[in-house]
C-alpha cells in the first residue's frame, strides 16, 4: 500500500502530465506525454491515484511541477535510474513544443 505523501506526489506527477497531454500543441507530442504517463504507471505497477483536473496552470508551471514530483519518487522508493530516465524524457518532449 501506498504512503499518504507518496499517493500525493504521484497525483501531482500524473496530474500535470495528463494535462500537459491535454493541451500539447502537436498530436505526436500529446502521445508522448501519454507514454510518459502510462511509463509512470508502469513503475508504481499499475497501482496509482486518480489524476486531478489542473485548469488555469500554465504549461510552463505544470513542467515544472511535474519534474519536481517524479524526483521526489526516488525518496519514495522508485529506482532512481528510472526517474532519470523518465525525467530526461520529459525534457526531451517539452523541447518539441
Amino acid at each position: 500500500m501506498m504512503a499518504i505523501a507518496h499517493a500525493l506526489i504521484v497525483i501531482e506527477a500524473r496530474s500535470c502530465l495528463a494535462a500537459l497531454a491535454e493541451t500539447a500543441p502537436t498530436f505526436g507530442q500529446s502521445v508522448f506525454y501519454e507514454r510518459l504517463l502510462l511509463r509512470l504507471d508502469w513503475l508504481h505497477g499499475d497501482d496509482g491515484p486518480a489524476c486531478e483536473p489542473m485548469p488555469g496552470v500554465g504549461r510552463d508551471e505544470l513542467q515544472r511541477r511535474a519534474e519536481t514530483a517524479i524526483q521526489q519518487l526516488v525518496e519514495f522508493g522508485i529506482d532512481a535510474l528510472s526517474v532519470e530516465l523518465l525525467l530526461a524524457d520529459l525534457e526531451d518532449v517539452s523541447m518539441l513544443g
